[in-house]
């Protein structure tokens, strides 16, 4: 990448602006080496204790065929934070999936919603 956090990469994914503050993770799409691919996913981090991760929980509904209704269903999902985002507990926040960072993160936070 050059210099410390000095450029600043296009993630390919339209209305995903890069940030304004600068980092120098390995791990950030925007000034790192990551790469992101796969689907992206919308949901509300509701941990972030651990460095650079946090949990985002998505809610959805799923159509119970026996009983001919929809019920609510969550998941919960681990993701990697980079230090240039300006995010905490209980923003909306857009995930993208990338190649697995450790054995249960999948995922980088790419923007707020």
């Amino acid at each position: 990448m050059g210099k410390k956090g000095a450029l600043v990469k296009n993630v390919g994914i339209e209305g995903i602006t890069p940030p304004s503050k600068t980092c120098d993770d390995k791990n950030c799409p925007f000034h790192g080496s990551l790469r992101v691919r796969g689907i992206l996913i919308e949901g509300k981090l509701i941990k972030y204790r651990a460095e650079k991760t946090g949990v985002v929980e998505r809610e959805y509904l799923f159509y119970d065929v026996k009983y001919k209704r929809y019920e609510r269903r969550r998941s919960r999902i681990h993701a990697h934070i980079p230090p240039c985002l300006d995010v905490k507990e209980g923003d909306n926040v857009i995930i993208a999936e990338c190649r697995p960072i450790a054995k249960s993160v999948s995922f980088v936070v790419i923007g707020k919603r």
